[in-house]
């Protein structure tokens, strides 16, 4: 039997790690095993900015809705007890929107809230 040499599987490997490295700095897109912990470090950071960002953007949110209130002198945490007391189910999203391009309907909503708060 004749003996195997790994030539085009290691080429293939080789050249598929370094094909993601590209753009990387001096060594690290020239020569394999650095190139390959340099990916490696990027996807592990990749998969954990996909998680950080979906918190960076309600935190975004949330500091825009808040930011909105104050002037209507209302906290947000009071805010959205109203909201939900009141039945209203827009997602923080949505009310940012809403605070940035409708002042109007979202001051309409923090009366909604407010009203909600108010005892019965």
């Amino acid at each position: 039997m004749p003996r195997v040499r790994i030539g085009s599987a290691r080429r293939k490997r080789v050249k598929k790690i370094l094909k993601r490295a590209k753009g990387y700095r001096s060594g690290r897109h020239r020569l394999y095993r650095s190139a390959k912990e340099a990916v490696m470090r990027a996807e592990r950071y990749a998969f954990f900015g996909r998680r950080q960002k979906k918190r960076d953007y309600r935190s975004l949110w949330i500091i825009r809705i808040n930011a909105a209130l104050e002037p209507l002198g209302l906290s947000y945490s009071r805010f959205m007890n109203g909201l939900k007391k009141a039945d209203i189910q827009l997602n923080r999203k949505a009310l940012s929107e809403l605070a940035i391009s409708e002042p109007q309907a979202f001051a309409d909503l923090v009366d909604k809230a407010k009203k909600a708060l108010a005892p019965a």
